[in-house]
């Protein structure tokens, strides 16, 4: 039985996402942390894999994760290959995705979500490990990737890549993801959870305003504050979310769209960003500002629709890699019996 909450929290966090990236809004990443929320939601799932399959879920996971990449792969590598990009053997990167794969200019910025897949891959090969020692030591589990990243921040290891800053942000939300599946944020006192949900939140506001990044208050560019801020989010949302929410199902239309795009996660993530970035000429051709909410809300719409013609033509793949009969479009309510 699927949980209804875990998927209209992934829903509204890929809407968040296409969204963000359309606008450029850094207000939404406030109100939403759509990516912390996505990793602690995979975590989630990741551990319920291990406590069911062991090692094995890892194989299983990237049998899920891989091929939806593959198609994109397909599609614009060679694209990226006849407009200049060195045929070199990183190119086999987009096989198998442990770092960034090559592109060029405009791949570079159309297929800028890969990073996702990248510390995707490289959570669910370290979870067998890490969720070994959760198990037995949960909370300095926990809250190891938090001080790495927090000694990172402090300027202990100036050098340190931006794919270290990734992790001690996103693989301690994935963690959360275990806290989760274990039932140990649902067991935390509301006089516990609440004060350290808020703490978080204020000591990450607090760091977010006083250092501003390039785009104002957008917590990609801060770290730490985008990892204590998310923490607070993720504590609530999964510690005290509804154990149902049978609303979502009560309109049918509203119930499939959930379902669809929790079906077609993959596909409508890897494929919205090529969409963004094609259309935005649009604002000079036609003469729409950044700011016009028409020129924005045309945008939005055009781009949803272009990823649903894709997902209606490729999204089956996500199917077959679950081993699910494939459908065009999923969650279609079962035939009347005769």
């Amino acid at each position: 039985m699927r949980n209804r909450y875990l998927d209209l929290l992934r829903f509204l966090a890929i809407v968040r996402v296409v969204v963000y990236h359309v606008t450029g809004w850094a207000t939404l990443t406030l109100v939403f942390p759509a990516m912390s929320v996505m990793f602690a939601l995979a975590g989630s799932l990741m551990a319920a894999s291990l406590h069911r399959w062991g090692s094995g879920a890892v194989l299983r996971r990237l049998r899920r994760l891989l091929p939806s990449l593959w198609v994109l792969a397909a599609v614009f590598v060679p694209a990226m290959l006849l407009s200049g990009l060195p045929l070199t053997p990183k190119v086999l990167l987009w096989l198998f995705p442990v770092a960034d794969p090559p592109a060029n200019n405009w791949g570079a910025l159309a297929l800028s979500v890969i990073w996702y897949l990248r510390d995707y891959l490289w959570f669910v090969l370290a979870s067998p490990v890490v969720f070994w020692l959760f198990r037995r030591a949960p909370v300095p589990t926990l809250l190891a990737p938090y001080a790495l990243l927090a000694t990172v921040e402090a300027g202990l290891f100036p050098a340190a890549p931006v794919a270290l800053r990734e992790f001690g942000l996103y693989f301690g939300a994935w963690l959360l993801g275990f806290a989760h599946q274990a039932g140990m944020l649902r067991r935390l006192a509301n006089r516990v959870l609440l004060p350290v949900a808020l703490t978080l939140a204020a000591a990450g506001g607090a760091w977010i305003v006083t250092h501003p990044g390039p785009r104002g208050y957008d917590l990609n560019d801060n770290h730490l504050g985008n990892a204590l801020w998310s923490a607070a989010f993720i504590l609530v949302l999964l510690g005290r979310g509804p154990a149902s929410v049978a609303w979502v199902d009560r309109s049918a239309l509203f119930g499939r769209v959930v379902t669809v795009f929790n079906r077609r996660a993959l596909t409508v993530y890897l494929w919205h960003m090529p969409f963004v970035v094609a259309l935005t000429p649009l604002v000079d051709v036609v003469g729409w500002s950044h700011q016009d909410p028409l020129g924005l809300a045309i945008r939005v719409a055009l781009v949803f629709a272009l990823v649903g013609v894709v997902t209606v033509l490729v999204g089956w793949v996500e199917d077959v890699a679950a081993r699910r009969p494939p459908e065009l479009l999923p969650g279609a309510p079962p035939a009347p019996s005769s």
